[in-house]
């Protein structure tokens, strides 16, 4: 079960922060990190193949490969993990999910602060989320929609079925990137992962400063390499 310390959590005090993501609950956000990771796999021939894809299209044909990796219980996890880690970075939009995730903060920092909180925080969202891929039991996931954000952005709606329970909707905001569209947030029930992270991010950053976040994630950031194993 996907557990509050996987984010930051806690105010000022000589503690270091802790990583979480409520108000998102703990089962939603553990079927949305399953669902995240239906983007970590290549769609190879199927998906690529196809020059500028559309939104909707390019969530389908990952899910189709993906699906049956995340239900494979044959395979072991250490496994699926590094295949899935393979893929990641070319579906998801790190650099504009960081800048995101600071705020009003990215304008205050150099250039070397910036490349370094980027590689960091893509590093952190790889592990923090291959970290809970085991959590995810079979659910299925169904495409309902693509709708356009303005020129260049779109939002592609999904939900999660669950046995006798309310679906959980998950939409993705992707933009376009040349012939390809790429993910820069995730919403669960209508809360916005990144935002989720933002207000953690800004809180430590206001109470102790951008060095104490950075040395928070670093910490953090070791503690989850090690539970992978890799």
């Amino acid at each position: 079960m996907l557990r509050e310390d996987t984010l930051l959590h806690g105010r000022s005090s000589g503690k270091t922060a802790r990583f979480s993501v409520r108000p998102i609950s703990a089962l939603a956000i553990t079927l949305a990190s399953a669902v995240l990771a239906l983007f970590l796999i290549d769609a190879g021939i199927t998906a690529r193949a196809q020059a500028a894809t559309t939104p909707m299209g390019e969530v389908k044909q990952v899910m189709g490969v993906a699906l049956p990796v995340l239900r494979d219980r044959q395979t072991p996890l250490l496994q699926r993990r590094r295949q899935l880690r393979g893929m990641l970075e070319g579906h998801f939009d790190f650099p504009d999910m960081a800048r995101i995730a600071l705020g009003y903060h990215w304008r205050q920092l150099n250039p070397n602060q910036r490349a370094e909180f980027s590689q960091l925080f893509t590093a952190f969202i790889e592990n923090a989320y291959l970290s809970k891929i085991q959590d995810y039991s079979g659910q299925d996931v169904v495409v309902t929609s693509q709708n356009s954000e303005g020129p260049g952005f779109a939002r592609v709606r999904t939900h999660v079925v669950q046995q006798g329970k309310q679906p959980i909707n998950v939409d993705y905001l992707l933009r376009q990137m040349g012939d390809d569209w790429k993910i820069y947030d995730v919403t669960v029930d209508n809360i916005s992962i990144i935002a989720n992270y933002r207000n953690q991010f800004n809180r430590v950053i206001n109470d102790q400063g951008f060095a104490k976040l950075m040395s928070d994630m670093r910490l953090k950031q070791q503690e989850l390499q090690s539970s992978l194993g890799s």
